[in-house]
């Protein structure tokens, strides 16, 4: 039985994962883990994928999966996720940024009780700007969903093997796995962990996620709420502006017949019928949206080109 199962993705990391490994191992050994090493490259299009292999030579524990092309971190962690068998499955980035040693402490938190033990970079190495971000991020996300973690974006978790195997990822959905687990009825704790500044490579921040962050937050609670009725949503938001509409029209059909009063200069003609079409629209995507539901596969959004070590798990 494997104890732990390291999932780590990998894009563009080829100069730190010699380095990683070897922390990961004296980790492993010094705690007498049985353990999995899962790296998923993420497409990378340095020399990622022939260092593992290098690294896969000398050490059978580390597990190989090769996407085709760049899918994203949700899809690897997705990938990584799916192949991990290990009672407790860990999560770090392979820019050395989260450090290993803190991987019995994250056992120890979840053994208190918890099925989801996030880590807390308490004290950064990152630019000012992804600081700034991220706190504002997590302050947002907490007040929408009720999970209120300091650093819910951090890549430094471990989970117990059956929340892994129910959160569906996809798109950027990785940021919000404890939301997820929450939503499913696990317990979430969160641990403070160290954090590293880089040593190789550049950072995978850009301005764009913080927008993509706001949008997936959206999506998030969407599908949290309505996936399973998006009647409920689209044909709230439609009844209540086909009413509004209504009511406008209605008021100006009285004043037009008892009142002599002609709306051809009326904008509020305009507004009146407006509001109607657009709740007709609602309510016509919501119905859509209920038809989508009934007959929505389930399927990998991803394609794994090679996959190396995991037969021998």
């Amino acid at each position: 039985m494997i104890d732990v199962s390291v999932v780590i993705p990998v894009y563009n990391e080829a100069e730190s994962l010699p380095e990683l490994h070897q922390r990961l191992s004296d980790v492993i050994e010094k705690n007498n883990y049985v353990a999995e090493l899962i790296f998923v490259d993420d497409g990378s299009t340095d020399n990622s994928f022939q260092v593992l292999m290098q690294l896969h030579e000398t050490d059978k524990r580390i597990c190989i999966s090769q996407l085709r092309r760049n899918y994203g971190k949700s899809a690897a962690l997705a990938e990584g996720f799916q192949r991990a068998t290990g009672r407790y499955v860990v999560t770090m980035d392979s820019d050395l940024q989260d450090d290993p040693a803190e991987i019995p402490h994250l056992i120890a938190k979840l053994q208190e009780g918890f099925d989801v033990v996030s880590g807390w970079k308490k004290k950064r190495y990152d630019p000012f700007i992804k600081r700034f971000t991220s706190k504002i991020f997590n302050k947002v996300t907490g007040r929408i969903t009720g999970v209120h973690l300091n650093d819910m974006n951090c890549g430094l978790k471990i989970y117990r093997n059956e929340v892994i195997k129910m959160v569906r990822l996809y798109g950027q959905r990785h940021r919000f796995i404890p939301v997820l687990a929450a939503q499913n009825g696990f317990r979430i704790g969160e641990l403070v962990v160290k954090h590293a500044p880089r040593k190789f490579g550049v950072t995978k921040f850009g301005p764009s996620r913080f927008l993509v962050g706001a949008l997936d937050l959206l999506t998030l609670v969407f599908l949290s709420r309505y996936v399973k009725r998006p009647l409920h949503f689209f044909g709230g938001l439609g009844m209540m502006s086909f009413s509004l509409g209504f009511v406008v029209n209605l008021y100006l059909t009285v004043e037009r017949i008892f009142y002599q009063k002609f709306l051809s200069n009326r904008p509020l003609l305009f507004l009146g019928v407006l509001l109607i079409i657009v709740g007709v629209q609602f309510i016509s995507i919501g119905l859509i949206g209920e038809m989508m539901v009934e007959s929505r596969p389930d399927v990998n959004t991803y394609k794994v080109k090679k996959v190396i070590g995991f037969e021998q798990g």
